[in-house]
Order: C-alpha cells, then sequence, then structure tokens
C-alpha cells in the first residue's frame, strides 16, 4: 500500500526534491545534517501522511524554511536560485519521496539503512536508469540491513525488559517475544493487544506495526 494518494506524487516529489537542492547548494547544510533536521520536524510525518498542505501546497523554499524555523527559530535563509540543471541532490530527493511513497516506510528508517549522502552518491548509476532499478536497489539494502522491530526499539527506549512490559501491560510474554523475533507480525496482532502495549509504551498504536 502506498503511502498517500498518486494524485499528490508528482508535486510531492518535485518540491521534496527541490527542498533537499535548495538546502545543500544554496543554504550549505550538510545533507545528512539538514535530513536529520528534517526527520526530527513537524515535516517529516506529514509528508509521510500525505497532508496536501504540506506535499503539494508548499514549495521546497517553504519546506526548507519551515523545517530550519522549527529547530533555529527565525533564521535567516538565502534566497532560491533558479536553474535549468538538476543536481544530484535534486534527483536524490526526488527518487527518495518517490521511494517513500511506494515503499510506505518512514522517512527515520529510511534514514537508519540508508543515509541521504548515500542516494545521492547513487545518481551517477541510478539516475538515467527506470525508478524501478532505484527500489529495486533500495529495497535489497533494507532487506540485507535488518533492523530491531519497533517493538523492541521502543521497550529499549522505556527502558523496561520484555518481562516488566509483559506484567504492565497485561500482555502474554511470549507474544511479545515473537513480535520482537518477527515470528509474529504484530502489524496482524489483535486491537486490544497493540492498545496495552502502546499504553504502556506511551507511544501510538501506529508507532508499533511493521511495514
Amino acid at each position: 500500500m502506498n503511502a498517500y494518494s498518486e494524485l499528490y506524487l508528482s508535486d510531492a516529489k518535485n518540491h521534496f526534491a527541490t527542498m533537499i537542492d535548495y538546502a545543500v547548494n544554496t543554504c550549505a547544510f550538510e545533507s545528512d545534517f539538514f535530513f536529520q533536521l528534517f526527520i526530527k520536524s513537524s515535516v517529516a510525518k506529514q509528508f509521510e501522511n500525505g497532508n496536501p498542505a504540506i506535499i503539494a501546497g508548499l514549495s521546497g523554499y517553504e519546506l526548507t524554511k519551515k523545517i530550519v524555523n522549527e529547530c533555529y527559530s527565525e533564521k535567516e535563509l538565502p534566497p532560491p536560485q533558479f536553474s535549468q540543471e538538476k543536481s544530484a541532490e535534486y534527483w536524490a530527493g526526488w527518487a527518495l519521496a518517490q521511494y517513500q511513497w511506494y515503499s510506505a516506510l518512514s522517512f527515520t528508517r529510511i534514514n537508519e539503512r540508508v543515509k541521504l549522502s548515500e542516494i545521492i552518491q547513487m545518481y551517477p548509476l541510478y539516475h538515467e536508469m527506470d525508478i524501478d532499478h532505484f527500489f529495486e536497489r533500495m529495497d535489497q539494502i533494507i532487506r540485507e540491513n535488518p533492523l530491531e522491530t519497533n517493538l523492541k526499539r521502543i521497550r529499549e527506549a522505556a527502558r523496561l525488559s520484555q518481562s516488566q512490559l509483559a506484567k504492565q501491560s497485561g500482555v502474554n510474554l511470549r507474544n511479545i517475544q515473537m513480535y520482537e523475533q518477527r515470528q509474529n507480525d504484530i502489524s496482524k496482532a489483535q486491537s486490544d493487544i497493540l492498545y496495552r502495549l502502546a499504553k504502556t509504551l506511551g507511544c501510538s498504536m501506529e508507532d508499533l506495526l511493521e511495514y
């Protein structure tokens, strides 16, 4: 299932690409540093959820300004520069936005496996290929670099053992173990189990799901 309606995809890709290009090449942000600002801002979650006001309503310059101002208050940014040439950073933003839409993975989860700087380095090989080749490469990297489940990551951040989580939530310990080992798919868990785990961990039910 895609992250949001395909009706908004073209605008989303172009604005995201312009944002990355502007932030790196005009504002002189280091690519991975700026992407961390993006992930920490309110923009990332709204982009993932397909909020039309964000993905289609704001230009790349406006997106960058919103992200930077959330982190640095009213920081002055240079005026945008327009060029017919598409940079490697522009392509990386364009391809990454489409991959996020295609995979429905969060930008945080993608970034944990593949940094923006690494995607930029893919430009010489992939920018003239069909986008499916880029998707295949990204899928391969993600398959070969499995991460801890969201449940385990959030549980450990809450400093709870599996036994403590089981006791406090009322969810069977074996169920928790099997979700964390991906022997059972937590996305198919009963809603009351997800609710009890999320309430105990202080997160949303969606935060526990695996895509």
